[in-house]
């Protein structure tokens, strides 16, 4: 490659990275900055992020919130890597003609947008009492298609012939086979699954703000839409909410992002 084109590559990376950083480093300056400031557009840091945060929790319940989302987004996740594997590692490994069936029913459900299924949904979970309620919250989304035909494809890279017949004559069983065998040599799919159900769950807003209709049930993305319902909006508070409302899914990202590209690839192959 010529010097030429590695300068104009450069640059084009660079140009875009920047854009890339550009939103996150807006969010840090609003959030540092009076209502006002923002308003003008002043895309330097500034010096009221205290009052801002102090704001912010005196006209919302931020850590209910935080942990009403993180405790949601956790368990729904642990729930559907679970659910989700084990259906794509059933479908694969014990793989007859009429399993291929079910999944290709399964996978219509995908072209089904949940916008059309959400008020059937709630008048379901009305009838059964399980309005404001985990389950009601987490069914919907806990075993998803996409995850299923996603762990189905990841398990054809999973050496069945020799792992798993040598398992068997060890006298371990299926499940066994599934717990220690699988998920160890599946850890790049599990991160990137984690990662995308995490991220959904945790800014999932329509369904929660629809099924938790109660104070103590809200969710960060609901907090952030509290904060632009009044007449006249704080700006600052605001940013700074929705930044504290980026920053969870943000960490869980680059904690996993070494795994994520390989089990995307893992799973398209």
């Amino acid at each position: 490659m010529s010097k030429g084109k590695k300068i104009g590559m450069y640059l084009f990376l660079i140009i875009f990275s920047l854009l890339s950083i550009f939103p996150l480093y807006y969010m840090v300056c609003a959030a540092t900055n009076m209502s006002v400031d923002v308003i003008r557009g002043k895309l330097i840091p500034g010096t009221y992020f205290l009052e801002n945060y102090k704001t912010l929790i005196a006209n919302q319940n931020l850590y209910r919130a935080l942990w009403n989302s993180f405790r949601n987004s956790a368990v729904l996740t642990v729930l559907c890597l679970l659910i989700c594997s084990l259906a794509g590692y059933g479908f694969e490994i014990y793989h007859t003609k009429a399993k291929d069936i079910v999944f290709t029913i399964l996978l219509t459900a995908m072209m089904v947008p949940f916008a059309a299924i959400m008020i059937p949904m709630f008048r379901m979970f009305s009838r059964l009492k399980m309005v404001n309620t985990m389950a009601a919250f987490m069914l919907p989304s806990i075993s998803t298609p996409f995850m299923i035909m996603m762990f189905r494809q990841a398990s054809r890279s999973f050496p069945r012939r020799i792992i798993i017949e040598a398992a068997r004559m060890d006298g371990l069983s299926e499940i066994g086979i599934f717990f220690r065998m699988f998920i160890p040599t599946m850890k790049s799919t599990y991160s990137a699954a984690l990662i995308i159900t995490f991220m959904n769950a945790w800014n999932n807003y329509m369904w929660p703000k629809i099924i938790l209709q109660t104070n103590e049930s809200i969710t960060m993305p609901m907090l952030v839409s509290n904060l632009l319902s009044g007449y006249t909006v704080d700006y600052g508070m605001l940013m700074l909410g929705v930044l504290i409302c980026t920053i969870p899914t943000a960490i869980v990202f680059f904690f996993f992002q070494k795994s994520f590209t390989e089990g995307i690839t893992g799973a398209v192959k």
